[in-house]
């Protein structure tokens, strides 16, 4: 498949997919088929044992489409972002995040749910869907695990945006960086580390860790869905967040 919105380069025993995205990577769903193909591939090589997700130029990711959040595409949208964090769960290689500039919404969520995440200290995190009236699926299935249920629903219900430092105090990354040479040197570290390790041993334990924490996500997801799509999207208040977001105004809110 050739690919026009990331990079994916494979080096001996890591795949690396690049977000290609300008200016700020927003995640469309021509970007979702690339990353599930590019995810795809590197699970058909038995040599790869880790996959490395970051993004080109001044940030990670902005977060998923809000062109993309429409009566008319957002099935789609949803179906096909999910199947990317689901590839990224289920997938029998590490999984690691590098995080620099900002990492909103659905760039959050696919960071999280890599099995590593390393960010830059003065990187962006936010979670702010609620803000256009919707909500962030992955997010409120996932992110107690990783932070916290009070935490979890604060960042989530606020939509508040904070530093990669918070996020490591939070426990959301595993360690941040002072600078981006910091940052790949921090990644590639772990790149070593990994391999020295047997491949098939890594993609069974991986299993094994997750064993409860992929059946919630599994249903989580499916759950979160169908309560997006069929709730939400009902709702007044949805179109008219993102009809503000696109035209660059305030909501008015109706409160249905």
């Amino acid at each position: 498949m050739t690919h026009s919105k990331i990079k994916l380069e494979i080096v001996g025993a890591t795949a690396r997919i690049t977000l290609k995205n300008p200016p700020v990577n927003v995640i469309d769903i021509p970007m979702m088929e690339e990353l599930l193909a590019a995810i795809r591939e590197a699970e058909s090589k038995p040599g790869i044992n880790a996959i490395v997700f970051r993004g080109e130029g001044k940030c990670f990711s902005a977060g998923v489409d809000i062109a993309a959040h429409t009566p008319e595409k957002i099935a789609e949208m949803l179906q096909k972002f999910n199947a990317v964090i689901l590839a990224i769960a289920r997938s029998p290689k590490v999984s690691i995040a590098a995080v620099h500039g900002n990492c909103f919404g659905g760039g959050a969520e696919l960071a999280m749910i890599c099995d590593m995440v390393y960010t830059a200290e003065d990187s962006f995190w936010g979670l702010p869907e609620i803000k256009l009236a919707c909500f962030p699926p992955v997010a409120c299935v996932a992110l107690a695990a990783l932070v916290g249920q009070k935490r979890a629903t604060e960042l989530i219900l606020t939509g508040r945006t904070f530093k990669g430092s918070d996020a490591l105090k939070m426990g959301l990354v595993n360690e941040t960086a002072v600078s981006a040479l910091e940052l790949n040197g921090i990644v590639d570290r772990s790149l070593k580390e990994l391999a020295t390790m047997s491949a098939a041993a890594l993609a069974v334990t991986k299993k094994a860790i997750y064993t409860w924490d992929g059946l919630h996500l599994d249903k989580g997801i499916a759950r979160a869905e169908k309560i997006y799509l069929e709730e939400l999207m009902k709702t007044e208040d949805v179109k008219e967040g993102v009809e503000a977001f696109m035209q660059k105004r305030k909501p008015v809110w109706k409160g249905r």
